[in-house]
């Protein structure tokens, strides 16, 4: 692990230490014995549920990422399955810093570049933020947001996140169609100073621009866009499916799943390798102060939705990685010198 990255998981392992100090000064009564009693009365079927939906969100995935491949290279869904499989694990096992092992095995496994594979990941992380941009706006239609009393922070967050992907797709727009111009560009800043990087700038900026070929025709764009919003939707069904596995929380609607989704992604930003930290957090935050679940039974659900949402990909992954002679550890190590090369 380099410099950099133990800096960022410092930073992080502080932030989670001061976030977890103030949960504990306000949940100073916290029943355990309440918290066990909910969480053993759960209904088991509603979790498998949850595991099923997320499961199958998993595979769209690599449906997904072949249509993204599909002007470049020619594969199928199966041979793609693996990279997601594996490279989700490996995201809940080494936290932020496995991020880029699954675009690194697909380029490894289709002879690609890392550098086009981590473009292509960049549209997806759009197409992510698109779909569940549009979730967020559909829920807003629903009259029992406007009763929540940060509802005005909420519609805030919903045009600040309308805003960057606005300005990421226009980003990605002009790589994509000025490719050559903008590596030109680039590289005549800083030749004078830093020959080498403007060198290897460019060679980079290229790179990611031909990997941004990846909607091709009007088809691809409707594939691409009905995928990626089933695949929220899929998604938005395995929270629904964790909470009304209690009792106390039958009346979650679509649209507050919405929003503890929104919120499980903002806190997701703060994660420690294997136990994550800040999605539980932001999800049991969510749950208790914002709808007003008892702590005991939102601290019980939030556990138990990243079990089911985040860390259940570990056990499959971990098989098929074996199976298919793959150390994530040994990935991890290569992607790390594949991302310093590609800076």
């Amino acid at each position: 692990m380099n410099k950099k990255r133990i800096l960022i998981l410092v930073v992080v392992l502080l932030a989670l230490c001061l976030l977890i100090y103030l949960q504990f000064r306000a949940w100073k009564n916290f029943d355990w014995g309440m918290f066990w009693s909910r969480t053993e009365h759960v209904n088991w079927l509603y979790i498998f549920g949850g595991f099923a939906f997320t499961y199958v969100a998993y595979a769209l995935r690599a449906v997904r990422w072949r249509i993204f491949l599909k002007p470049v290279k020619q594969t199928t869904t199966r041979r793609l399955l693996a990279p997601q499989f594996v490279g989700f694990a490996a995201l809940a096992l080494l936290g932020r810093a496995g991020e880029m092992i699954r675009p690194y095995i697909i380029a490894k496994k289709e002879r690609l570049t890392f550098t086009s594979q981590m473009a292509v990941w960049g549209v997806e992380r759009i197409f992510d933020m698109g779909s569940f941009a549009v979730m967020l706006t559909v829920s807003f239609l629903s009259p029992e947001l406007r009763g929540l009393r940060f509802y005005p922070q909420l519609r805030e967050a919903a045009f600040a996140l309308a805003g960057l992907l606005v300005a990421l797709v226009v980003g990605c727009a002009v790589v994509r169609r000025s490719g050559e111009r903008v590596a030109q560009f680039l590289h005549d800043r800083f030749t004078g100073f830093a020959p080498k990087f403007a060198y290897h700038l460019r060679d980079k900026v290229l790179s990611f621009s031909n990997g941004l070929q990846t909607i091709q025709d009007f088809t691809s764009a409707v594939q691409l866009t009905a995928v990626s919003l089933f695949m929220w939707v899929l998604i938005m069904f395995a929270y629904y499916a964790v909470t009304h596995a209690y009792p106390e929380l039958q009346g979650m609607t679509m649209a507050r799943e919405v929003v503890l989704m929104g919120s499980s992604m903002v806190g997701s930003m703060l994660q420690l390798p294997a136990v994550g930290g800040g999605s539980q957090l932001a999800t049991i935050s969510m749950l208790s102060a914002g709808f007003g679940v008892e702590h005991e039974i939102a601290v019980s659900c939030g556990m138990m939705l990243w079990a089911v949402t985040f860390m259940s990909v570990i056990p499959t992954g971990l098989a098929i990685a074996r199976r298919e002679h793959v150390s994530i550890r040994a990935v991890s190590e290569a992607e790390e010198k594949a991302a310093a090369l590609a800076q």
